[in-house]
């Protein structure tokens, strides 16, 4: 059986990105591998062993085109309200709370937040098949 490991984004400035993510997810690194033409540096957390891939390819100057292919990676937490609370505290200014009702029935509380890279995180509630 196949098992999921890391997911792989291009970033611009990699301290900034580390930052982010510490701060936002709790994201530490766990490996970085320095190469002359790109970086790579694995985060992750004690909660899953799936890592976050962030590239860094050192001669690129301009913000990545996220192209219309792109959706977003997602994150649970315990306590939805408080976590866009704190997120709001550090500035990173995430959207709405939403609750997600398509037939009547909350299946899902969320909201969305971008890196400073522009790609998009959906924050979740913890519950049902979100945990």
């Amino acid at each position: 059986m196949a098992k999921a490991i890391h997911s792989m984004i291009r970033v611009l400035d990699e301290a900034r990105s580390v930052e982010f993510y510490d701060r936002a997810f709790g994201l530490k690194v766990e490996t970085r591998l320095d190469f002359p033409a790109f970086t790579l540096v694995y985060l992750r957390n004690p909660e899953a062993d799936f890592e976050l891939e962030l590239t860094i390819n050192k001669d690129r100057t301009e913000p990545y085109d996220l192209g219309d292919g792109y959706g977003h990676l997602a994150f649970v937490v315990d306590e939805l309200e408080p976590e866009h609370a704190r997120l709001t505290e550090l500035g990173y200014a995430p959207r709405k709370l939403v609750d997600f009702a398509p037939a009547g029935e909350v299946i899902a509380r969320f909201f969305f937040i971008a890196d400073p890279d522009g790609y998009q995180i959906e924050v979740l509630q913890r519950q049902g098949r979100y945990r």
